[in-house]
C-alpha cells in the first residue's frame, strides 16, 4: 500500500500496547524537531515516511467577522457603524495593535520557548503524548501556539459550514480530541501542519494570528474584541493585570471568562476566584521569564479582577434607523448577491465580515423618524394600526429613510405587543416580511398612464357618472363581466360627471377612472404596473381581472409605489430601490453589489403628461394638504381602500415619499377615530407634507417639463342629432357622447312640448362642451312651400295654419299678363318653424308693381 494511503493507526497497529504508541510518538517529535538526529529502525523509518506523507499545506481562510452595516455622517462626511452581526465578536488588529504586555503573557504562559522552536515543543508535546495516552481524556498542555492555531483554524474551517449550536460543538469536539490512537493522529497532523506554518509564515505572523483568531469564552473571538468586551479597553490598552487575565481566559475559556458575575463557581462574590489562580499563574510565569519586576508581579496579584463588561450591540434593535437596517438585512438574506444558497447569504451576515454601505440619508432619516413620532402613535387600542414613510431619490432608486410608527423588537415575548413589531412594512414579502396594503386611487397612476401611452389626452371628456359598468377588456386572462350588474361607488357617495382625466386624477374620482379603463385593457394597465416596479405583496404580477382593481383594491407595498412615483417624476426612467451603494469583504476589497437597474419604461412625453395630471392632485385637489407649498414643485395621488387603509404618495424631481397611514391587519375604520389631535385617515397629509418637506430642503428640486401637446389637445367629437327626440332621452344620449347639456327656451314647433324641436351645435364640438336643446312649444308649424297665385298660396299657407298672411316684396316681370301673380317664395322661407299665429308674406310677380 502506498504510504500516502497509510494512517498513523495503520502504522501504529503493529506496535504493542501504549508503550508503543508513546515510543512512535516521541520518534515522529524528534524527528521533526531535530531532523539531524539518525532515526534507525523499520517502524521509526515507516513512522517517519508516513508523517512526510501527511498533508502539509494548511490554507489559513479569513476569520470569522461581523458583517457591519455602515452609514455616512453627514457631519463629518465618514461612514460609521450602524449595526453589525455576528456568530463571533471578533475585530482583528495588527500587530502593533497589541501590548506588548499581552504578548509577554500569552507566551510566558502557553509557549516560553516558542521562539526557540521550529512549530512544535518537544518537551511539552511529549508531556502532553504521554498524559494522554495514560488516559487522559481532555487536551493537556504542551501545544506550541503554532500548534494552537492550527487547531483554531481547523475549528474555524469547520464552523464556516455548521449551522447550529450541535455541528459547531462537533466540529470543537473533532478538533480537539486527544484521547487513543485517533487523538495521536490528529495530534500528529496539527504538528505537521504547525512545522509547515512556520516554514511559510514569521513568528509574529503566527502569534498574531493565533491572538485574533482565538476563544476567549462565549462568542468573543480575538484579544481586541476581548480586551472590549471584558474591560472596555482597545488591546493596545491592556495593562498587565488584564493581560494576565486574558492569557488565562485563552486556556480554557468558558471556565475563566469574568461576564458572569452570578456564577457561583468562578463569579463576582469569590473575586472570580478560579481566573485569580489562573492569572497568578500566568504572572509567576512572566516573573520567571523575567518579563516583569517582582513590583510587577506583586502589584498584579495583588489587584483584583475588575471587570468593565462591555457588550457589542447587534442587530437592528437601538439603531438610528431600525426599520431601514431590517430592510438591508433581508436583502442581505435574499439577494444572490451574497450567496447562491440562503445558508450561504445567512453565513455571509453573521461571519462574512462584509462591509456594507448603505444609501441611508441619516438626515432625513432623522427628520422622518421624528415626525412619525409626533404624530403616529405606535399602537391604538382595538385595531391593528400602523403607519410607514419611505423616501427614494428618483433619479438612482436610492432609498434615502424608512420610518415606522412601531418600535423594533425580535424578541418574541414581545410579538403580543402591539407596539413592537419586526416586520418592515414599507417593504414586500421578500424584503421585509410584509404582505402589503391595499393600494387605493394611488393605483391610479397606471391607468393614467396607460391612457396617455394609448394617445388618449388628458384633456378629452369623458362620461365619469357613477353607473355600471357592464365589461373591460382583458386581452390577457378575458374580459371582466358584472354579471351582478354592481355599481362601484365614488369616496362620499357623489354621484360623479362628465369630465376629463385631468378633472378626475385632481379629485381622485373612482367612475371617471372606471370611465376611462373601459376604453383601455386591463391587461395593459397591469402591464404599466408591472414595468414601473409594482407587484402583489408577494411577488407576483398584478392580476387586473377585475374593474376593482383599477381604483386600488390589490396589496403593494410603499417602496414600490414610492418608486412608481419617482418614474414619474424621473422622465420615465425607473430605478429598482436600492439600500446598498456598495459591499467590500474584511480585507477592504470590492464585493459585487446587489444589482439594480435603471430603465426607460415610459417616454418623456407621457411621464411629463402625467406629471401635468399629478400636478392638480397637489394644487387644489385631494393633495393639496400634503404640499409643503415651500417653492418645489410637487406631483403627488392620495388613496383611501374602503376605510380600512390610506395612502399620500407625493415626489419632487429629486425625491419620493410615500406614506401609508392604516390597519397592518384586520378592517377597522380609519374615521372618527384620532390620535395626536389629527384623524387617523388624515395622519397621511400632515406625514408626508412634513417629510417631503424635509426632503425638499435638502435635495430641492426643478420644474416638471411640459406636458406633451397632443396629449393635452382639446378632441372634437361628433355631436349626436337628437332633434325629435324627447327631452330626458335626448340630455342622455349627448351626456353619453361627453357633452354637457342645456336646455334652452322652447322653440315654434308643431311637435309635442317634451320633444326636441332644435339643437346648437350640431355636427361636431370640442368633447365636453356644451350643447344647448330647445324643446317644442307645440304652437309652431313649418310653412309650407306655396306657389301659383298669391291668392294659391294664401290658401296653402291656411291650409297649414298659417292664417295670418300678407304680400311681400313685387318683382315686375313683362312676361305676365295683366294683373296676373305668381308667388316666388315666403318670408320666412320654406321649411321654416314658425308660430301659427306669426304673420307670413307671399313675395310675388305681375307684369307691372303699382308704385
Amino acid at each position: 500500500m502506498p504510504d500516502t494511503k497509510r494512517t498513523a493507526t495503520g502504522v501504529l497497529s503493529g506496535f504493542a500496547g501504549l508503550v508503543g504508541l508513546s515510543a512512535v510518538a516521541g520518534v515522529l517529535i524528534t524527528a521533526t524537531v531535530t531532523p539531524a538526529i539518525a532515526v534507525t529502525g523499520a517502524a521509526a523509518s515507516s513512522a517517519i515516511t508516513m508523517f512526510d506523507n501527511m498533508p502539509s499545506y494548511l490554507e489559513i481562510s479569513d476569520l470569522m467577522e461581523p458583517t457591519t452595516l455602515l452609514v455616512n455622517d453627514p457631519n463629518t462626511g465618514e461612514y460609521v457603524e450602524m449595526a453589525s452581526f455576528y456568530d463571533q465578536n471578533r475585530s482583528p488588529v495588527g500587530f502593533d495593535q497589541v501590548a506588548t504586555v499581552m504578548y509577554d503573557a500569552i507566551l510566558s504562559s502557553e509557549d516560553p520557548r516558542y521562539y526557540e522552536h521550529g512549530g512544535v515543543d518537544l518537551i511539552g508535546t511529549t508531556r502532553a503524548v504521554l498524559s494522554n495516552l495514560q488516559g487522559g481524556a481532555s487536551t493537556q498542555g504542551g501545544s506550541s501556539i503554532s500548534q494552537q492555531y492550527v487547531k483554531n483554524i481547523l475549528i474555524q474551517k469547520c464552523e464556516w459550514d455548521a449551522v447550529g449550536e450541535e455541528e459547531k460543538q462537533a466540529c470543537f469536539i473533532e478538533a480537539t480530541n486527544s484521547s487513543g490512537t485517533e487523538g495521536i493522529e490528529r495530534k500528529l497532523q496539527e504538528m505537521r501542519y504547525a512545522v509547515q506554518l512556520e516554514q511559510e509564515y514569521s513568528k509574529n505572523d503566527i502569534l498574531l494570528g493565533y491572538l485574533n483568531i482565538a476563544n476567549f469564552g462565549g462568542i468573543t473571538y480575538g484579544i481586541d474584541a476581548a480586551a472590549r468586551h471584558y474591560f472596555g479597553v482597545p488591546a493596545s490598552d491592556l495593562s498587565l493585570s488584564q493581560a494576565a487575565v486574558l492569557a488565562g481566559i485563552v486556556q480554557n475559556p468558558n471556565t475563566y471568562r469574568i461576564d458572569q458575575p452570578n456564577n457561583e463557581v468562578n463569579g463576582a462574590a469569590d473575586g472570580y476566584a478560579l481566573t485569580k489562580k489562573r492569572q497568578t499563574y500566568v504572572l509567576n510565569r512572566m516573573l520567571d521569564d523575567g518579563k516583569i519586576t517582582q513590583e510587577q508581579h506583586d502589584a498584579a496579584v495583588a489587584e483584583p479582577i475588575t471587570p468593565n463588561i462591555t457588550n457589542p450591540a447587534q442587530g437592528c434593535a437601538g439603531t438610528i434607523a431600525p426599520y431601514f437596517c431590517q430592510y438591508v438585512v433581508e436583502v442581505i438574506k435574499n439577494d444572490p448577491a451574497f450567496g447562491e444558497t440562503s445558508e450561504d447569504r445567512q453565513l455571509a451576515l453573521r461571519r462574512g465580515g462584509l462591509k456594507v454601505y448603505t444609501t441611508l440619508d441619516w438626515r432625513l432619516q432623522d427628520a422622518a423618524a421624528a415626525t412619525m413620532a409626533d404624530i403616529a402613535p405606535s399602537s391604538m387600542e382595538g385595531m391593528s394600526f400602523g403607519a410607514s414613510a419611505v423616501n427614494i431619490e428618483a433619479s438612482t432608486g436610492r432609498v434615502l429613510s424608512i420610518a415606522q410608527n412601531t418600535q423594533f423588537s425580535e424578541d418574541a415575548s414581545l410579538a403580543s405587543d402591539p407596539n413592537y413589531s419586526a416586520l418592515v412594512y414599507a417593504g414586500d414579502q421578500k424584503f421585509g416580511k410584509s404582505g402589503g396594503f391595499n393600494a387605493g386611487s394611488t393605483f391610479k397612476i397606471f391607468t393614467l398612464v396607460d391612457w396617455l401611452e394609448q394617445g388618449r389626452s388628458v384633456n378629452e371628456v369623458l362620461n365619469g357618472r357613477n353607473r355600471v359598468f357592464p365589461r373591460m377588456t382583458n386581452s390577457c386572462s378575458g374580459d371582466w363581466v358584472n354579471y351582478g350588474g354592481d355599481r362601484i361607488g365614488n369616496f362620499g357617495n357623489v354621484g360623479g360627471y362628465t369630465g376629463t382625466p385631468m378633472q378626475f386624477t385632481s379629485a381622485s374620482l373612482n367612475s371617471g377612472y372606471l370611465a376611462m379603463a373601459e376604453q383601455l385593457d386591463l391587461c395593459d394597465i397591469g402591464k404599466v404596473a408591472s414595468k414601473m416596479g409594482v407587484t402583489l405583496g408577494n411577488g407576483q404580477p398584478i392580476p387586473m381581472t377585475v374593474a376593482n382593481e383599477v381604483i386600488g383594491s390589490d396589496n403593494v407595498s410603499p417602496m414600490a409605489m414610492a418608486g412608481a412615483y419617482a418614474t414619474v417624476a424621473n422622465n420615465g426612467i425607473y430605478c429598482q430601490p436600492q439600500v446598498i451603494d456598495r459591499v467590500t469583504d474584511a480585507n477592504g476589497n470590492e464585493l459585487p453589489k446587489p444589482e439594480r437597474t435603471c430603465e426607460q419604461v415610459l417616454t418623456p412625453e407621457v411621464a411629463a403628461t402625467a406629471a401635468y395630471a399629478l400636478r392638480g392632485v397637489m394644487n387644489g385637489g385631494t393633495g393639496a394638504g400634503a404640499n409643503p407649498y415651500d417653492g418645489v414643485p410637487v406631483i403627488g395621488k392620495t388613496g383611501t381602500h374602503e376605510g380600512w387603509q390610506s395612502w399620500m404618495i407625493e415626489s419632487s424631481t429629486a425625491v419620493a415619499t410615500a406614506v401609508w397611514v392604516g390597519n397592518s391587519t384586520g378592517e377597522v375604520s380609519l374615521f372618527n377615530r384620532s390620535a395626536n389631535g389629527y384623524q387617523l385617515s388624515n395622519m397621511r397629509y400632515a406625514i408626508a407634507r412634513n417629510i417631503q418637506g424635509a426632503a425638499n430642503d435638502l435635495y430641492g428640486g426643478n420644474a416638471f417639463p411640459a406636458p406633451a401637446g397632443n396629449l393635452t389637445k382639446t378632441v372634437l367629437r361628433d355631436v349626436p342629432n337628437v332633434v325629435g327626440m324627447n327631452v330626458e332621452e335626448a340630455q342622455a344620449r349627448l351626456e353619453d357622447a361627453g357633452f354637457t347639456v342645456t336646455v334652452g327656451e322652447p322653440v315654434d314647433s308643431d311637435a309635442a312640448t317634451d320633444v326636441v324641436a332644435a339643437q346648437n351645435p350640431s355636427g361636431q364640438a370640442a368633447g365636453g362642451s356644451t350643447i344647448t336643446i330647445n324643446p317644442s312649444n307645440g304652437q309652431g308649424g313649418t310653412i309650407p312651400s306655396v306657389s301659383g297665385t298669391v291668392q294659391n298660396a294664401q290658401q296653402q299657407l291656411a291650409a297649414a295654419g298659417f292664417t295670418n298672411v300678407g304680400l311681400g316684396a313685387c318683382t315686375e316681370d313683362k312676361d305676365l299678363k295683366p294683373n296676373e301673380t305668381k308667388v316666388l317664395g315666403t318670408s320666412p322661407a320654406a321649411g321654416t318653424a314658425a308660430n301659427k299665429g306669426a304673420q307670413i308674406t307671399v313675395d310675388y310677380a305681375r307684369d307691372t308693381c303699382a308704385p
